[in-house]
């Protein structure tokens, strides 16, 4: 009866199905730290897709939350490709250098945030010295017409996190301005938007002290996920 028993519990675990890899284990690299955000669309063209977060906990990835995720208007393209104005996402894994927004920083944000101003503006221009940065107040050298006036966008901006694409040594052509940020109405310019308690919740939950990186990808191909 015993080995009835045993063997009928062995039939039983090997029918049952094992439980989904959570996707940060099947990535090629995960930045490093114990939070991950993983922004994935079915291919690249694709406008939707999820945004989830995740914390390493116990050598393990768990999922700490999710939501529906929008991209570029005209799908995602390879990050190291990409170029400036095809309001395509860049796909990659990347750091998250700060948060910002035209609204308070939810409670319980930790990392620093920058308050948007009628003097900020996100420079684009490629001829200019401030190429991909937040500056206060125009520069000479970057025109208004090729720069993001923050402040124009308090839907969309009420909250958001910087994506450290094309951000430590911007290469002039390649892209400016990626955010994860709300919703507006539509796809996006080349940022990743989610639902604004998404976002919130996403700012409440980042640590940087655990250096939270970004990937974006799909679900498969030349830009997938899982090879970033």
């Amino acid at each position: 009866m015993r080995t009835l028993l045993v063997l009928g519990a062995l039939v039983t675990a090997l029918a049952s199905p094992r439980p989904p890899v959570p996707l940060p284990e099947l990535m090629a690299d995960t930045g490093g730290g114990s939070q991950l955000i993983t922004a994935e669309a079915a291919g690249p063209s694709a406008t939707t897709g999820t945004v989830t977060w995740w914390d390493r906990r116990g050598g393990r990835w768990v999922r700490a939350g999710a939501a529906e995720a929008r991209f570029g208007a005209n799908g995602l393209a390879e990050g190291a490709e990409r170029r400036q104005g095809t309001s395509t996402t860049p796909t990659g894994l990347y750091g998250l250098p700060f948060a910002f927004g035209t609204e308070p920083a939810p409670a319980g944000t930790a990392y620093g945030y920058a308050r948007v101003t009628d003097r900020s503006w996100w420079c684009q221009d490629n001829e200019s010295a401030a190429y991909n940065r937040w500056v206060e107040g125009l520069p000479e050298d970057c025109r208004a017409a090729e720069s993001e006036h923050l402040a124009d966008y308090g839907t969309q901006y009420a909250h958001a996190l910087v994506i450290g694409f094309n951000y430590a040594r911007p290469v002039r052509g390649r892209g400016a301005g990626i955010f994860l940020h709300v919703n507006g109405r539509g796809a996006t310019a080349g940022c990743v938007s989610v639902p604004a308690d998404a976002m919130r919740r996403i700012l409440a939950w980042a640590d940087p002290d655990r250096r939270p990186h970004i990937a974006v990808g799909t679900r498969g191909g030349p830009t997938a996920i899982t090879r970033y």
